[in-house]
């Protein structure tokens, strides 16, 4: 069997997002039939409630953040850095367990954002805290956008 995809779970319609919504997308669906996979949702595992207060990035983004150079911030004042630093741990070893090689995750999220995410009330260039620890890992990563911009079946 091949290893499972991890995804983003409010790509596939769990209902986990801050705004207590889903994201479901059926490009991405269509894309993982017939495969394995793993549905994640970072910022539930680090404890945060749904719905929760927005979060971002504050000094940074994602590599950033895993160098202690960067936080992650509620709107409300909340430091989360840590908490979601844990969860990025503890999904580490999800991965290195299933032998996880790819991951698709939901772009501009401050946790899996894969080529922009949220500083302060902008989005920018950078990637979120999972996806940063997912590339330490050696995991290939694509957002539901680089995903629909490549083509035919995702191969892996």
């Amino acid at each position: 069997m091949d290893a499972p995809i991890l995804v983003s779970a409010c790509l596939v319609g769990f209902r986990c997002r801050y705004d207590g919504t889903s994201k479901k997308d059926s490009r991405v669906l269509k894309r993982l039939e017939g495969k394995a996979w793993i549905p994640v949702c970072p910022e539930q595992m680090a404890g945060l409630k749904t719905p929760r207060p927005p979060i971002f990035f504050s000094g940074g983004t994602g590599r950033d953040a895993l160098r202690g150079e960067a936080r992650i911030v509620s709107v409300d004042g909340e430091d989360v850095t840590l908490a979601l630093w844990s969860a990025c741990k503890v999904l580490a070893r999800v991965v290195r367990r299933w032998k996880v090689r790819v991951a698709v995750l939901k772009e501009k999220s401050p946790s899996c954002g894969v080529e922009r995410t949220y500083v302060g009330n902008t989005i920018l260039e950078g990637e979120g805290i999972f996806t940063a620890a997912l590339r330490v890992e050696g995991v290939e990563i694509f957002s539901e956008e680089t995903l629909s911009k490549r083509g035919g079946t995702l191969d892996i």
